[in-house]
């Protein structure tokens, strides 16, 4: 990247540490919570799950849904549970 002020190089170094620590938080959460896969597996595992919104006609309350079809998205079906991201 090419920044010339001084307030763009600091906000570009700022945005590159939490890009990286938010990498190595979801790091340790998956070793935490036994997944054995790195975080650009897990990245493009999750990459080819989809989300499903049903809306009901006569309530109108909308539905949704994770599609985990294949081994590959159970395996990291733990990332979907709001118990795994507790105090994140």
């Amino acid at each position: 990247m090419f920044h010339f002020a001084a307030r763009r190089i600091e906000a570009h170094i700022c945005i590159c540490f939490v890009a990286y620590k938010v990498y190595k938080e979801l790091e340790r959460r998956l070793r935490i919570n036994g997944i054995n896969l790195s975080v650009d597996k897990v990245l493009n595992i999750a990459k080819t799950i989809t989300n499903l919104k049903i809306k009901l006609p006569k309530s109108g309350e909308t539905m949704t849904m994770i599609m985990l079809i294949t081994k590959k998205h159970k395996s990291i079906a733990p990332l979907f549970d709001e118990k795994f991201w507790k105090n994140f």
